[in-house]
């Protein structure tokens, strides 16, 4: 299960592919640089916040049961 996990991870993030292929350094027609910095920016913001919330999430998990086992 652990690989979907990361497989899901590297899809959001978008890192997948990213790497050209014999050549193919060829800039793809259409897309402005703005554009792609600001969805790249975008993506990070989004991974902040869920590795923020995730943390949250953990140590709220580990407060709770050292609570629970006092």
């Amino acid at each position: 299960m652990s690989l979907y996990v990361l497989d899901a991870f590297i899809w959001i993030v978008g890192i997948r592919g990213h790497i050209p292929q014999s050549g193919e350094f060829s800039p793809v027609a259409g897309r402005s640089s703005v554009g792609a910095s600001a969805g790249a920016l975008m993506r990070a913001l989004a991974v902040f916040v869920g590795m923020v919330a995730l943390l949250s999430l953990v140590l709220w998990l580990a407060v709770w049961l050292a609570i629970k086992l006092l």
